[in-house]
């Protein structure tokens, strides 16, 4: 693999004119780390999106249980019975 530092070294004697000032202990994203940001988010929205069709087609009306039915008719009905 070839050294990267030199290249690195070329590209930074190319971009320091067009910058007033670098400062070499500032470390920023630059360009690179706005696309990985900004492919991120991309993904983000399309698992959010794929996520929320998915949560659509899904059937959340629950049967009613007999049991409880059973249990209510009979406290209804004494409810009902008692003076």
């Amino acid at each position: 693999m070839p050294d990267m530092s030199a290249s690195v070294s070329l590209a930074m004697t190319h971009l320091a004119p067009l910058a007033k000032e670098v400062d070499e202990n500032k470390v920023t994203p630059g360009v690179l780390g706005f696309i990985v940001f900004a492919v991120m988010a991309l993904a983000v929205w399309g698992l959010m999106k794929s996520m929320s069709r998915q949560l659509g087609k899904v059937d959340f009306e629950e049967t009613p249980d007999p049991k409880a039915e059973t249990a209510s008719e009979t406290g209804s009905e004494t409810a009902s019975t008692k003076p």
